[in-house]
């Protein structure tokens, strides 16, 4: 099954967190940061949103960082997914 977002939307995937700091140190499941970074999996098409012209800026396999409790979760085929509007993007990792 595909996602395809309509409007100024984006379906994002989320990278895992780290398991290990950068001293070496192990995380635990409840000591992890939920992730913030995803990566970008199908973009939509822009257009008038709200009486506004909305260029979409980011491109499938872009790794972008969200809010951390942006957008809705959606799971299929047992991956999680998340969609969310463009402005709630913060950055284009590169």
């Amino acid at each position: 099954m595909k996602l395809t977002p309509l409007a100024d939307r984006v379906v994002l995937k989320m990278v895992e967190a780290e398991e290990t700091t950068k001293g070496g140190i192990i995380l635990t499941g409840t000591a992890k940061e939920k992730p913030t970074v995803a990566e970008v999996i199908s973009v939509g098409p822009g257009g008038n949103v709200e009486g506004k012209d909305i260029v979409m800026t980011v491109k499938v396999g872009d790794k972008v960082i969200t809010s951390q409790y942006a957008g809705s979760k959606i799971t299929l085929d047992d991956i999680e997914y998340v969609v969310v509007r463009q402005n709630d993007i913060l950055a284009i990792v590169e």
